[in-house]
């Protein structure tokens, strides 16, 4: 005879049969829930709506950054390879996985409201992880980037 359950419906948890295929069947769910989860995460989809502090900060970062401010380039070279801009964007911001930064890059306004939210791939970071300051620093060292040389000033592609 089978043991029920105290409300009367169904067999109790340990007289269930344990088999291999059911637990197969829970991890797939699992990682395939997982991936996909991920992949939202990844691609930008919304899976949070904004909150009052986020746009409040979203704000103030536009107001501190409307102040003109120049920067120090070489501060910005310093905080670009630090803080790991470089890994996306490429030693001289021509992009990579990440967009091209240089050598026309956003301007202090821009930059501060796409860093912190940005549309594409790009995780934001919120002024907690890198300040204003640090970013006109960062877009003032994109701004001294030249651009490359034109492809008539190559020797080897006129030939």
């Amino acid at each position: 005879m089978q043991a029920t359950q105290a409300n009367g419906f169904g067999p109790t948890r340990s007289a269930r049969p344990s088999h291999p295929e059911t637990h197969k069947r829970r991890r797939v769910g699992i990682l395939v829930f997982g991936f996909v989860l991920t992949f939202s995460l990844v691609s930008g989809t919304p899976v949070r709506s904004q909150t009052a502090s986020a746009t409040s900060e979203l704000k103030s970062s536009q107001q501190t950054a409307a102040s003109p401010a120049r920067g120090d380039a070489a501060n910005g070279k310093r905080l670009y390879f630090r803080d790991g801009c470089w890994e996306c964007h490429g030693t001289v911001g021509q992009g990579g996985t990440g967009a091209r930064l240089a050598p026309k890059p956003l301007s202090v306004i821009a930059l501060v409201a796409y860093v912190r939210r940005p549309a594409g791939r790009m995780p934001p970071y919120t002024s907690k992880v890198i300040s204003d300051s640090d970013l006109t620093d960062i877009r003032a060292f994109l701004a001294t980037i030249p651009p490359p040389p034109s492809l008539n000033n190559i020797p080897m592609l006129n030939q």
